[in-house]
């Protein structure tokens, strides 16, 4: 049985684009494989359970019990992609669970191949963030998000070293209509004539980076 893959998107800041990301994530899985799992670590709304309530579940790493759930959950080889929204509240706590277990090693033991989505900014928390990451997590499993909305400029230079996938910036009114809580990238996809409009290029530009991402990481495993 091959690895299942479990997708962190993470950011020690907030406002930077992660639900966003998680969202398109989501529903980018759903539409290739036919299931998704995806799990909300998030204080403010709205977040990803108001956008995709049917496939999400909330999850909190506070107290003992709820991390024990939420990684009995997560590292599991049951060829259901997993999708964690991990608020930025969470990250430190997140990431020092992750190496007290020996999440890296317990979850390759168990076939299971997270992949940690960093959504960058150029702020020294996120610096530190990214430094805590890179001596926790391979250099194979870790990919630093460049939203354009959010990173105006040149990444900071030790984000740029390894892979990096990269997200153009929508008008502020394409923002604005799919924040709405009942859009759908998917649904857009199928039911926009017009292959050429700048919303629909986006969401397949974003899809396809997954699709290469996906299978960048099976060459990997394989």
């Amino acid at each position: 049985m091959s690895s299942t893959p479990v997708y962190i998107i993470c950011s020690p800041r907030p406002q930077v684009g992660k639900t966003l990301i998680a969202r398109l994530l989501s529903e980018f899985l759903l539409l290739k494989n036919g299931d998704v799992v995806s799990f909300d670590i998030n204080l403010k709304e709205p977040s990803l359970l108001d956008y995709l309530p049917r496939i999400t579940e909330t999850a909190d790493v506070i107290d003992t019990y709820g991390k024990m759930q939420l990684m009995d959950r997560v590292i599991v080889n049951d060829g259901i992609a997993k999708v964690i929204d991990l608020g930025y509240h969470a990250f430190d706590e997140f990431f020092k669970m992750c190496g007290e277990i020996g999440l890296m090693k317990e979850a390759l033991r168990r076939r299971v191949a997270p992949v940690i989505l960093f959504v960058a900014d150029t702020d020294r928390v996120s610096q530190h963030g990214y430094q805590m990451l890179a001596g926790l997590i391979p250099p194979t499993a870790l990919v630093v998000l460049d939203n354009e909305f959010v990173v105006r400029g040149e990444l900071p230079p030790m984000m740029s070293r390894g892979r990096v996938l990269r997200f153009r910036a929508l008008p502020v009114f394409l923002k604005t209509y799919i924040d709405r809580l009942n859009f759908s990238f998917t649904d857009y996809l199928r039911h926009e004539k017009d292959s050429s409009t700048e919303l629909h290029q986006w969401i397949r530009r974003n899809y396809t980076t997954f699709r290469d991402l996906e299978l960048s990481m099976l060459l990997q495993r394989s």
